[in-house]
C-alpha cells in the first residue's frame, strides 16, 4: 500500500520513513502543496497525506477519486482545508491527528508572551551588538494578569493550566464548558464579556465558517487598551488589515501570531533571497511591537512523532476497512 505526501519537508521524510519501519507502506514524496497544479502526479497509490497549507478541494477531491484514491489523511488537527462534503460524495474517507502534543503548541504561546513582554528577541539581539542598556525593555509581570482563552479544546487547556500555574487569572470563551477547567478556577463567559476583561487574549479554537475574522474591528475595539493578542491556531481567525489600525493607533500594544492569513504564500519556504511582495507581512513585520514565528508552534520531538505514528496507524485502519482507536481522528 502507497502513501503519497504533499508538503513534505526533511524533517517530514526523516520521522515518517522512520516510523514507518512498523507499517511498511511505500512512501512517496512531494516538497510542493496540493492543489489542482499537481494532483495529476499521482499514481497509484492509496492515500494522500496533507498538511494545513494543502489545497483539497471539490476539483482536486473529483481527481483523487478517479485516481483510485481511498483516504485523505491530514497531519494535522484542523481540515478547513478539506472540501468534506465532496469527500463524502466521492466515498474518500477523511481522518487527521486530533491531537498531538497539545504542550507543545501551548508553550510556544507562552514564548510568544514572554518575549513580546520581556523582549528578550531585542535584548539577545542588543547585547550581541555590546548593548547592556536596559533602555526600552521594560515589561511586565505576567503574575496576577487576566488572561482570556478564546478555545478550550486540548490545546486550549494546556495553555490554561499553564497560565494558572504562573499565577493569572483566567478566563475563557468556548461553546462548551470543560468541567476540568471549571475545577481549576477557570471562569466561563460570552466573548463580548471577555474581551473588555482579559490584559492577555490567546486564540485557541478551530477555524469555520462563524470563527472565520473573530477578531475584527468591532471585537478590536471591545478590547481593553494596551492589550496583547496572541494567535497559534488559524491565520484566517484574525482579520489582519484591522488588527494593523490597532497597532498604529496603540489599542493593540502586542501582537504575536504563529499563523498567518496568506501564509500559504510564505510559511515552510526560505524566501531569505527573495523579494517578498506581500504588503501586509512586511508592514506586519515592521512594528518593533509584533512578533512573527512560521507556523512553528507544534514543532517539537514528541509532536512530530505522535502525528507520524497516529497519521500511520489511520491509514493502516481505514484501508483495512477498521476505525482507528480514536474516533475523533475520523473527520468524514
Amino acid at each position: 500500500m502507497k502513501i503519497t505526501f504533499f508538503s513534505a519537508k526533511p524533517y517530514d521524510k526523516d520521522f515518517f520513513n522512520r516510523f514507518n519501519r512498523e507499517y511498511g507502506f511505500e512512501l512517496e514524496f512531494f516538497e510542493t502543496h496540493l492543489g489542482p497544479h499537481i494532483v495529476n502526479v499521482i499514481d497509484k497509490t492509496d492515500a494522500v497525506c496533507v498538511f494545513v497549507n494543502d489545497k483539497v478541494n471539490a476539483e482536486v477531491i473529483k481527481v483523487l477519486a478517479q485516481k483510485g484514491v481511498k483516504v485523505i489523511a491530514l497531519r494535522c488537527a484542523g481540515f478547513n482545508n478539506v472540501d468534506i462534503e465532496a469527500a463524502k460524495q466521492y466515498g474518500i474517507k477523511v481522518c487527521r491527528v486530533p491531537a498531538y502534543s497539545p504542550e507543545a503548541v501551548a508553550e510556544h504561546t507562552l514564548a510568544m508572551i514572554l518575549a513580546l513582554n520581556r523582549k528578550t528577541h531585542k535584548a539577545y539581539n542588543r547585547v550581541r551588538e555590546q548593548n547592556f542598556s536596559l533602555n526600552g525593555l521594560l515589561g511586565f509581570n505576567l503574575h496576577g494578569k487576566t488572561v482570556g482563552v478564546i478555545g478550550t479544546g486540548n490545546i486550549g487547556k494546556a495553555f490554561c493550566r499553564i497560565m494558572l500555574g504562573l499565577g493569572c487569572k483566567v478566563i475563557a470563551y468556548d461553546v462548551y464548558e470543560d468541567p476540568e477547567m471549571l475545577a481549576k478556577g477557570v471562569t466561563y463567559h460570552a466573548i463580548d464579556e471577555l474581551l473588555p476583561e482579559a490584559d492577555i487574549i490567546s486564540l485557541h479554537c478551530p477555524l469555520t465558517e462563524q470563527t472565520h475574522h473573530l477578531i475584527n474591528a468591532t471585537a478590536i475595539a471591545g478590547m481593553k487598551k494596551g492589550v496583547m493578542l496572541i494567535n497559534t491556531s488559524r491565520g484566517k481567525l484574525v482579520h489582519t488589515a484591522a488588527a494593523i489600525e490597532a497597532l498604529k493607533s496603540g489599542h493593540i500594544a502586542y501582537l504575536g501570531i504563529d499563523v498567518y492569513e496568506q501564509e500559504e504564500k510564505l510559511f515552510f519556504k526560505d524566501l531569505s533571497e527573495s523579494i517578498i511582495e506581500d504588503d501586509t507581512i512586511q508592514r506586519l513585520m515592521s512594528f518593533p511591537n509584533v512578533l512573527v514565528t512560521a507556523h512553528q508552534a507544534f514543532f517539537t520531538e514528541e509532536a512530530l512523532e505522535q502525528i507520524a505514528t497516529t497519521t500511520l496507524q489511520n491509514v493502516q485502519c481505514l484501508l483495512g476497512d477498521r476505525l482507528p482507536a480514536n474516533n475523533n481522528a475520523i473527520v468524514a
